[in-house]
């Protein structure tokens, strides 16, 4: 049986669906203003609005199970390493710094501090790494660093028992920069105690004399000019996390 009602023309078609496109548009905008509404009056935490931490969380949670040691940054030929390295970020780095008397403090337990020099660190076995470094800026350069794997300073010092650990917190000597970095990216095998660039002692401004080359997290987590190491199963306090910042800054 037909029905009465008269067929709809094209244009009237056309203007229905404009209408109901537009009135949805309208509600997803609305629903979209009151959940940043919403989202700007939630309590804040490390510098971020807590339901935002808490999915950064996830994400930190998700990415650390999936993390093996099978998961290598892709390295290439030396020939590719730039000869101009841009330095990203210098906090931790000012001046009164005493090159001479540095030492790296490895803290195995409270009461319990390793002292750690240059010359130490340089009697292990040297491993070259050029890989892609990545900053949160936006840019990427490759880049030609050498040192020591940190999975072969923690057997050397007998730190087996403090890699038990979640977490190793590190901080430059003068304590205004520093990281924490979740035990497995440490482990890794590309993650170095990095003392030399493109065949050279590092700059000053890129952390003499001893750096964090990480390559499995963005620059942020590779802090310059080691002062302190130590560890947790607590997160450690970490310098761009506490400023909204994803904590695990993995790649």
């Amino acid at each position: 049986m037909r029905s009465n009602k008269p067929e709809q023309t094209v244009e009237q078609q056309i203007k229905k669906r404009t209408i109901l496109a537009f009135t949805i548009f309208i509600l997803m905008a609305c629903s979209a203003y009151a959940g940043w509404i919403w989202l700007n009056h939630q309590p804040t935490e490390q510098g971020v609005q807590k339901p935002l931490r808490k999915a950064l969380d996830k994400n930190e949670e998700i990415f650390t199970n999936a993390l093996t040691f099978a998961h290598l940054a892709k390295t290439y030929p030396r020939s590719r390493a730039a000869k101009n390295v841009r330095v990203n970020g210098d906090v931790g780095l000012g001046d009164n710094f005493d090159a001479k008397n540095w030492k790296m403090k490895i803290v195995r337990k409270p009461g319990d501090t390793l002292y750690v020099s240059l010359e130490d660190i340089k009697k292990l076995p040297k491993t070259e790494l050029v890989f892609d470094f990545k900053c949160i800026e936006g840019w990427s350069q490759i880049t030609d660093w050498a040192g020591v794997k940190f999975s072969d300073f923690v057997k050397h010092y007998g730190l087996t028992s403090q890699a038990q650990f979640k977490f190793i917190g590190l901080s430059t000597p003068d304590k205004k920069y520093y990281v924490g970095i979740d035990m497995k990216s440490a482990l890794h095998p590309q993650t170095l105690l990095c003392y030399e660039l493109n065949g050279k002692s590092l700059p000053m401004n890129q952390g003499f004399p001893v750096r964090l080359i990480i390559p499995v997290k963005y620059g942020v987590k590779n802090i310059k000019r080691i002062g302190t190491i130590y560890f947790s199963n607590e997160r450690p306090p970490d310098y761009w996390a506490e400023r909204g910042y994803d904590y695990f800054s993995g790649l």
